[in-house]
């Protein structure tokens, strides 16, 4: 059996972009792709209006928890997505790493953060089609 590939997604409070993020690869890698998302200063709990962003998709976060990046989590992801936590994350030879500039959701709207969940889904669908170069991938399209 092929090991699945991991991905990390890390931002500063892992309470917004990086939980949207990894609700995306969650559904649409369907259990094909280890997800995991952590934050430099994690938050006390997830953005309600990224929660409620999400929900509009059909996609549940609200069991995801704000978790501290950890060097162990770096080194056992194969891709590494970074979201406006500047040099926070270690560096590990061997590993992908991607920064994606986003806006931060923390204290928007939702009109905003919709905008911020739409770029995201655009890029995980992206991310899919590179992890999992089959024909599924643009069948979830």
């Amino acid at each position: 059996m092929v090991e699945r590939p991991s991905v990390l997604f890390v931002c500063v409070h892992n309470a917004g972009r990086s939980q949207m993020a990894a609700g995306f690869l969650r559904e649409l890698g369907q259990d094909r792709i280890e997800v995991r998302s952590a934050g430099s200063e994690p938050a006390d709990q997830l953005n309600p209006v990224a929660v409620e962003a999400m929900a509009e998709e059909g996609i549940d976060i609200t069991a995801a928890a704000p978790n501290i990046l950890t060097p162990e989590a770096v080194q056992a992801s194969d891709v590494v997505i970074t979201m406006g936590c500047g040099d926070a994350c270690p560096i590990y030879p061997g590993k992908r790493y991607e920064d994606w500039e986003l806006d931060d959701p923390a204290g928007q709207g939702i009109e905003t953060v919709r905008d911020i969940r739409d770029d995201i889904k655009a890029r995980i669908e992206q991310l899919v089609s590179e992890l999992m170069p089959t024909t599924d991938a643009q069948q979830q399209r």
